[in-house]
């Protein structure tokens, strides 16, 4: 008489998917659960090994042993990492305006190191700032040695001063066609350069008059070409007039530039902004 085949364990294969835990629902975690099983058997947040102490399970994302992992102040609340940025940012910042005040001297080469020294910082946000500046044509890679400051010729004074004008007149012309009425803060921006240049804020009015165009291409609602012009201002250097009079004639062109656009005077409005940027001709 056959005997009857003993009967066999699950195969290790099944084992293994005994041990397979279901899959969760969306917005489950599980971490609650194992926190309270854990606190059952004596505050422990995982399972017990057999004949070992209770392993350590994931922390939650509110106790403060996990803040502190994840580079958070206080419980529930993560760090905003803008420390690096906002140096880098402050440092562009005081290399432009050293630059718009000619104490960055044109042609002279600057490291990273002493100008990091300078500004109480180390040298890394400094090269960043200055490769910022060098994307944007105002200095040049030194190898081993750091920045050159770069020189406008007249040539390059003119270069831009024509792309400029070849961007903004046409929106200008668009919104002298087209705008019910100028918002009311251009004509207070357009008085602040006039008295900058009557101080001789030569700084103060560089900073007033890029405030002045970029508000006023911002009209257009195109973000990117007020970007492209900004930065094109920022090369081109103010002010463009040579001396303190043709300086203070510079910065009234920005009221008269308003009042052509309120006018829709599109012939003054192109006379006077090619004028007013140092086009040629």
């Amino acid at each position: 008489m056959e005997r009857e085949p003993a009967p066999r364990g699950p195969h290790p294969a099944d084992r293994a998917e005994e041990r397979v835990p279901p899959p969760r629902r969306p917005g489950e975690d599980g971490i609650g659960d194992a926190r309270g099983r854990g606190a059952a058997r004596g505050g422990g947040t995982g399972a017990p090994r057999p004949g070992g102490p209770a392993r350590p399970g994931p922390a939650h994302p509110a106790d403060p042993a996990h803040g502190a992992a994840r580079g958070q102040d206080h419980p529930g609340h993560a760090r905003t990492p803008l420390r690096r940025t906002s140096v880098r940012g402050q440092v562009l910042e005081a290399l432009r305006t050293a630059l718009d005040s000619g104490e960055l001297e044109p042609g002279r080469v600057y490291s990273a190191p002493a100008l990091g020294e300078r500004y109480g910082v180390s040298a890394t946000p400094v090269r960043e700032a200055m490769q910022r500046l060098a994307a944007e044509g105002a200095v040049e890679t030194v190898p081993n040695r750091g920045f050159r400051v770069l020189a406008r010729t007249a040539d390059d004074a003119a270069a831009l001063a024509e792309v400029l004008f070849l961007i903004e007149l046409p929106v200008l012309t668009r919104l002298a066609a087209t705008l019910p009425a100028l918002p009311p803060e251009l004509r207070p921006l357009a008085r602040r350069t006039e008295e900058l240049a009557r101080t001789g804020d030569r700084t103060g009015y560089a900073e007033a008059d890029r405030a002045f165009h970029t508000a006023l291409l911002g009209l257009h609602g195109n973000p990117q070409l007020t970007r492209v012009a900004d930065a094109l201002h920022r090369r081109a250097g103010s002010p463009r007039a040579g001396t303190a009079r043709s300086w203070a004639e510079e910065a009234a062109q920005h009221a008269t530039l308003l009042d052509a656009i309120e006018r829709a005077d599109t012939a003054t409005l192109a006379t006077v902004l090619r004028g007013h940027l140092g086009v040629r001709g």
